[in-house]
């Protein structure tokens, strides 16, 4: 039997049989967006969707929407008012800081600055699909940000009771808006979709003691949170987390994004092997190397090998969310093609 979109992600996500795998294009980059939309004959993005029978809508961050005289400000001011830094290694406003109380002065956002009204009218019209959303959640890439990522390792062991509140109110302020989205407006989400890259190409970021000290409580809460409201959890993160991915099925994820298949531990034999009856798999579809490298024919078998390792819990997606203007179209054809089991029948074969 035929399900529509929603139907087939919360079989997969409630551990029943699919009609099929679910599919998520991801969020490709804005400049390959006009080659895709000529490739399917349409305008716009929810065009693109329906013709490559997308099941996955991922409801932008509502911390960007900001509302009345707020707006242009950043959510978190790292630079005191500076400009915008250039990486994470730059200096934020805290990488000299050894105070709570310089910390606890400091400008943080009001969760009562972000606008439900944009975030709510996303869904409009796309019942039928299913919707991830929530904040973003980030605190670990933001706090990484106040500090300069230099000093930020150094201080969970130099002055951890400033690392730890920094994290507090970047968090604080996230589960104050994700409160307000899950009782405003609950019917909008289906799934809790929140993101952190702790994951280097071999390795976590941090070694275990300290994962499970200033990252992992923190991904708790926010896990914690979403069960409340009756959500299931998906978290992103690149690069190579198979150590963490025990801790973090334990702390309650359902789901798991992009499983960066070049990054040591993430395999999908490896991954499906260890975790395969406890979490959801989102991605895996090689973005290193396979979809901008290999040929259309190369994409299909891979789709078809992961379909059979991973088997009904598998949300086929790219390895990483933002397919790059360098993939070819022909290759995003070839992936929406195999992911649907269909042919969608695009304007252009390039």
């Amino acid at each position: 039997m035929s399900m529509t979109h929603r139907e087939r992600l919360a079989a997969i996500y409630t551990g029943r049989t699919p009609d099929r795998a679910g599919f998520w294009l991801g969020d490709p980059h804005e400049k390959l967006v006009p080659q895709l939309y000529e490739a399917w004959g349409v305008k716009d993005d929810e065009g693109l969707r329906r013709a490559v029978r997308d099941d996955c809508r991922w409801l932008t961050p509502p911390e960007g929407a900001f509302c009345g005289s707020h707006d242009s400000k950043p959510i978190f001011d790292t630079r005191h008012g500076m400009p915008a830094k250039k990486g994470h290694g730059e200096p934020g406003c805290f990488a000299t800081c050894t105070s709570v109380a310089e910390v606890d002065r400091h400008p943080w956002p009001d969760p009562a600055w972000v606008d439900l009204v944009h975030y709510r009218n996303q869904m409009r019209g796309r019942e039928d699909v299913w919707r991830m959303g929530g904040v973003w959640g980030c605190f670990f890439h933001n706090a990484m940000d106040y500090f300069g990522i230099e000093e930020y390792f150094m201080k969970m062991y130099s002055h951890p009771e400033v690392v730890h509140a920094v994290t507090r109110h970047i968090v604080d302020f996230y589960l104050a808006v994700n409160e307000r989205i899950f009782r405003e407006c609950p019917e909008v989400i289906d799934v809790a979709f929140f993101g952190n890259d702790f994951g280097t190409q071999q390795r976590l970021f941090v070694n275990a003691a300290k994962f499970k000290e200033f990252v992992l409580p923190y991904f708790r809460q926010l896990i914690d949170q979403a069960k409340r409201h009756g959500k299931p959890v998906q978290l992103h993160s690149c690069g190579a987390i198979c150590q963490a991915i025990p801790w973090l099925i334990d702390a309650g994820i359902d789901g798991l994004h992009p499983l960066q298949a070049k990054a040591a531990g993430m395999d999908a034999d490896t991954l499906a092997a260890k975790f395969g009856k406890s979490v959801v798999f989102v991605g895996g579809i090689d973005t290193q190397d396979l979809l901008w490298r290999g040929t259309p024919q190369q994409i299909k078998d891979e789709v078809n090998r992961l379909r059979d390792v991973f088997g009904d819990r598998w949300v086929i997606s790219p390895s990483h969310e933002k397919i790059m203007p360098e993939v070819p179209v022909a290759n995003v054809i070839a992936l929406c093609e195999a992911a649907t089991g269909g042919v969608p029948d695009p304007a252009i074969l390039l």
